[in-house]
């Protein structure tokens, strides 16, 4: 077997949580683990239910156990565990694997409230635990392009953003029909959270604003509920944001908009022209400079800054796009990883991975959100 940390003599032993039979999200974190070649698989607790837990283990090749506290002590070398659980279950697996000493990979949200993602953030830290949350879009090359345009000031003073995340998913009444095992735990709020629409999609908006603009929000006002008549969970959410610098933003999200098919859009406008960067061009960035022609940068093409270059992986022209996303930052908190169990510095190029504390601020803006719409939009702070 190929060492991938020629250092330690081996690969990073990973055990998986959830992701089992059904699971959209399983297999690509599986994929995305195995694609550097810097993990191994070794064991998981892939099902609430036992004995798809044990037939999904069986056919992955990897030692099934009923939870992930057995897992941790059935398996001294195990070096993390990646959590693809519905949320409920986050905040459980990741507290027991960092009381154990492992590293984590986590799916997004955090956890289904702030106290819990405070909670988890601390204790990584006082473990001095590697903690990567997989907001993938994050490791686009061209979210990593955009990112360090506006760092570099290439468009001067910044003055406004805007992001839109839309899906079609639940624009029917799926209530009234059988529920997936999926479905019906998206729809419990116990489960899901008390925000379905934030929980699922809206803390990816609000990490990518955070992440390319460099600025934090410091209050919002909402517009949060349902689209879908009758419907119990949130399904549309759309707010005004006041960020760092008096800087404004516009927000929205929803998953029962019929036809959109994973429509990301993101726009950063400054005194000195705006980029736009969208899901369905991914490997593309529009700069657009006032008084100049709009230029499109493409992935591995000319003019690619550092930070976006480290990740482009296929010459320009191939396209890229959410496995990759989610193997970068894989890769890159292996490297991290590695680096602790050396007990060396690891290369900063690599430590660009959303952590704990991105699942924290999400946290933040999903309290303030919901604290905004029960005030019938008044503007509220989010906690720093």
């Amino acid at each position: 077997m190929t060492e991938a940390f020629p250092q330690l003599g081996r690969r990073l032993r990973l055990g998986l949580v959830g992701g089992g039979p059904g699971s959209f999200i399983g297999p690509v974190h599986r994929a995305a683990a195995l694609l550097d070649r810097r993990f191994e698989l070794v064991a998981g607790v892939l099902s609430s239910d036992a004995e798809k837990s044990r037939a999904a283990a069986a056919a992955l090749g990897i030692a099934s156990y009923p939870s992930v506290a057995a897992m941790c002590a059935g398996e001294p070398q195990l070096d993390a565990i990646a959590v693809m659980t519905p949320n409920h279950y986050h905040f459980d697996a990741c507290r027991t694997a960092l009381q154990a000493g492992l590293h984590v990979v986590c799916d997004k949200p955090l956890t289904n409230s702030l106290e819990e993602a405070r909670a988890l953030a601390a204790l990584g830290a006082v473990r001095s635990r590697v903690f990567c949350l997989t907001h993938a879009y994050s490791a686009y090359p061209m979210i990593r392009q955009a990112r360090a345009m506006v760092a570099a000031g290439t468009l001067g003073e910044l003055r406004a953003v805007q992001v839109e995340y839309l899906q079609a998913g639940m624009s029917q009444r799926v209530e009234d029909g059988p529920l997936t095992a999926k479905l019906r735990w998206k729809l419990d709020t116990a489960q899901s959270g008390p925000s379905l629409v934030l929980g699922d999609i809206g803390t990816h908006a609000d990490q990518l604003l955070r992440f390319v603009s460099g600025r934090r929000i410091e209050r919002l006002s909402a517009d949060l509920g349902a689209v879908v008549p009758g419907r119990k969970v949130h399904d549309w959410g759309a707010f005004l944001l006041r960020m760092e610098g008096d800087v404004r933003g516009t927000l929205t999200v929803s998953q029962a908009l019929a036809g959109a098919e994973n429509v990301i859009v993101l726009r950063v406008f400054g005194e000195r022209g705006h980029l736009e960067w969208t899901h369905a061009r991914s490997n593309f960035l529009t700069f657009a400079p006032h008084g100049e022609p709009v230029r499109t940068l493409s992935r591995g093409g000319p003019g690619m800054l550092p930070p976006a270059a480290r990740l482009v992986r296929i010459p320009a022209g191939h396209p890229e796009g959410l496995l990759e996303g989610f193997a970068n930052l894989y890769r890159d908190a292996a490297e991290a990883m590695a680096a602790a169990a050396l007990g060396v510095p690891a290369d900063p190029a690599a430590l660009d991975f959303p952590t704990a504390a991105d699942g924290v601020a999400g946290l933040a803006f999903m309290a303030a959100a919901i604290a905004s719409q029960v005030a019938g939009g008044a503007w509220t702070e989010v906690q720093p």
